[in-house]
């Protein structure tokens, strides 16, 4: 009997040593090995050495019929050369033909439109806003979050060589107007009534605005009679202020009504202003041609090879369309004949979404995926058995993956993984991060997990999005890949931050058809960003690693992004807090591998200690040591930071959320200041690097 029982637990270890440690030669496996073998990752992007003497990195992909000449592709598609071919090659290559989808919440399913439902809807829309009195080369505003009617809308536009600008919430009303009036939005589209209802509020700072379209999506806690009547309602409003305002319905009858020739346009031509969010100004709109914004997906389809966008992809519409990563990646499906599927508009049923979509790409941001690996792991930590099996089967893949063997199907999903990938729909093949850093560990732990390419990139607005991109099957972390080619790359010094080319770190500058046409009427600011040679000074400092990845280590402009893809003037945060009497000195971080901020402060400790004798707290304000560990002091300093929160309406993501507390004050003395006064960011951050780290720790 003991040795029948033994044979079994033989034979069981067997078996699962067998499946854990199985090479299938699944198809994906062989697309897998035949991509990887075309790159040598010791060796991911090529150099060229100019006659000054400087370092160009370009990728391996980029065409070079002349040695001495970079060529930058500007299309991968010979019938996809600006933004209106994109819908009609799309419904050439479109299998089943389905184009763009809305969730119906009611049969739990997906309403999908064909590629020549969006088509038809497409012409009539453009045809209508030519009626209502725009004309070619007018811009055109759309408020609204991501819907079917946002696309037709936009590629609308396209059809008659209308420039398209997104205007998202997050930029504020008075950010908003300012876009409207610089822009001279005379039409705005609108998904729904809330936001006319902001336009309307507004109307008197939008003073070239003459028409509102909405795509009136019914409030469905209301009635379809009680919408309508609240639809006829601002109509009336809209009139009494000058303004028009069309249903879509209504506009795309009039186009239909109303034919009109295409005006078609260029590869030169504009096709997007998109404004950055500004920290400590106004935005910025970064002018993009057509040929910009179709590089930058084509580029990125070279860069994928056997695993580019097809028609056979699904991809999830829910990252804001007022970014240009998630337009990149929407453009390039729609190109290839994917179909678009569109997010339920509530970010929290996200994996419901997910679910009924079954999305195959899944573009993505840092702070999204570091909150599915903190799911993940605390939904097995009070289990050392499932922590255990968690950690073993990571292991096993990632040897798998670091030997050349990529699938989902080994032991290890079946037994674990499938059921994380469920919750994405089960068929997700592809993910590009952006936006912001994501940490090595998140990363490579989703790899294995969901069991597909997680791609990082890098790039700006300013380069429409990427202009790097890591290489499939490379699964080294803390890089940011090599150049697409459609452009190429070089640092120079930044002598005042002690990055020096000659030490292999600098500012990154990017060159190719990528790159802007410039700030909308800001040739001042353009001129300091691009200089005579096309060059775009990015404002990060990068330094290339021995196998030809870039990594970006710092930012030279007081300006960075946290994890969430947030823009933060720290100095602007630190202009508010020092209103505060109680605030002597502060230093406010951000690391871009997190979510939040934290500061070093030096309060005034002299009224402070005012403060406490009235209080009765007995407290030796001439031990430092005591001060920087004394709680009470440090929560009448977060204290203070909350009112000054509030007074100054900072965003959530502009708030210090822990301090450390140093009494000693930064002086120019010790480097901590400049010679006016100034905080040395740099020197800062490298000073207070422990204290910076255990703020964190404790805020994971």
């Amino acid at each position: 009997m003991a040795l029948n029982v033994l044979i079994a637990i033989t034979l069981s270890v067997v078996t699962i040593y067998f499946y854990v440690n199985r090479k299938s030669r699944s198809k994906s496996i062989e697309q897998f090995q035949r991509v990887c073998g075309k790159f040598n990752y010791d060796k991911q992007s090529l150099e060229q050495k100019t006659s000054q003497g400087e370092v160009i990195r370009y990728s391996k992909l980029m065409p070079k019929d002349d040695p001495s000449q970079l060529n930058f592709i500007t299309h991968y598609y010979d019938a996809c050369r600006t933004m209106n071919d994109v819908l009609p090659n799309g419904a050439k290559l479109s299998i089943d033909g389905k184009c763009v989808g809305s969730i119906n919440k009611a049969r739990n399913g997906v309403d999908w439109l064909t590629y020549e439902q969006v088509l038809e809807r497409n012409k009539h829309f453009g045809d209508g806003l030519l009626h209502i009195g725009l004309k070619p080369n007018n811009t055109f505003g759309i408020y609204s979050m991501n819907t079917p009617e946002y696309t037709i809308a936009e590629y609308a536009c396209y059809r008659h060589s209308i420039v398209v600008i997104p205007i998202y919430e997050t930029l504020g009303s008075n950010i908003c107007a300012f876009i409207a009036k610089q822009a001279e939005l005379s039409t705005i589209f609108c998904d729904n009534l809330d936001r006319v209802v902001n336009v309307l509020n507004n109307a008197n700072d939008f003073q070239y605005l003459k028409n509102i379209i909405v795509s009136h999506h019914d409030d469905e806690s209301i009635s379809s009679d009680d919408n309508q009547q609240h639809l006829e309602t601002l109509k009336s409003k809209a009139q009494s202020l000058g303004l028009t305002l069309y249903s879509m319905n209504e506009l795309e009858q009039l186009g239909q009504d109303n034919v009109q020739q295409d005006h078609p346009p260029g590869p030169n031509d504009l096709a997007v202003i998109c404004y950055t969010s500004g920290t400590t100004d106004a935005p910025k709109g970064v002018m993009l041609s057509h040929e910009n914004v179709v590089a930058n997906f084509s580029t990125i389809m070279f860069h994928l090879d056997e695993y580019h966008i097809a028609n056979t992809d699904t991809l999830i519409s829910y990252l804001p369309l007022g970014h240009m990563f998630e337009r990149v990646c929407e453009s390039g499906t729609l190109a290839a004949g994917g179909k678009i599927g569109y997010f339920s508009g509530d970010i929290k049923r996200l994996s419901d979404d997910m679910k009924i979509i079954k999305p195959t790409f899944f573009p993505c941001v840092p702070r999204v995926l570091n909150k599915i690996y903190s799911k993940i792991h605390e939904n097995v930590s009070s289990s050392a058995i499932k922590s255990w099996l968690l950690k073993t089967a990571f292991e096993s893949k990632l040897n798998q993956y670091q030997n050349g063997i990529f699938d989902n199907n080994t032991f290890w999903d079946m037994l674990i993984f499938n059921k994380i990938r469920a919750l994405f729909g089960g068929h997700v093949r592809l993910i590009p991060v952006g936006s912001a850093p994501i940490n090595g560990k998140v990363l490579n732990f989703l790899r294995c997990a969901l069991g597909c390419h997680i791609l990082e990139g890098y790039g700006q607005t300013e380069c429409v999005s990427a202009a790097t991109v890591t290489t499939v099957g490379h699964y080294e972390t803390d890089h940011v890949g090599v150049p697409l080619n459609a452009a190429c790359i070089k640092l120079v010094d930044v002598p005042d931050m002690d990055y020096l080319v000659s030490q292999g770190k600098g500012e990154v500058l990017i060159k190719g058809s990528i790159v802007f046409k410039g700030y909308y009427k800001d040739p001042k600011k353009t001129q300091a960003t691009i200089d005579q040679d096309g060059w775009l000074y990015t404002g990060d400092i990068g330094k290339f690693n021995e196998n030809g990845t870039i990594k970006i280590i710092d930012r030279k402009k007081d300006i960075f992004k946290l994890a969430q893809g947030e823009y933060i003037a720290p100095s602007k945060i630190e202009d508010v807090y020092m209103q505060s009497p109680f605030i002597q000195q502060i230093f406010v971080y951000g690391d871009s591998y997190k979510s939040c901020l934290i500061a070093i402060v030096v309060p005034n400790l002299a009224l402070i200690q005012e403060v406490f004798k009235t209080r009765g707290k007995m407290i030796d304000f001439n031990n430092n040591d005591e001060l920087r560990e004394n709680k009470e002091i440090k929560q009448f300093v977060m204290e203070e930071l909350q009112k000054w929160n509030e007074i100054a309406k900072l965003k959530s993501f502009e708030k210090v959320r822990d301090i450390h507390i140093y009494p000693e004050g930064f002086t120019i003395e010790d480097g901590l200041l400049t010679p006016t006064l100034k905080n040395r960011r740099f020197a800062l951050k490298n000073h207070f690097k422990t204290q910076i780290e255990h703020l964190y720790s404790k805020l994971e």
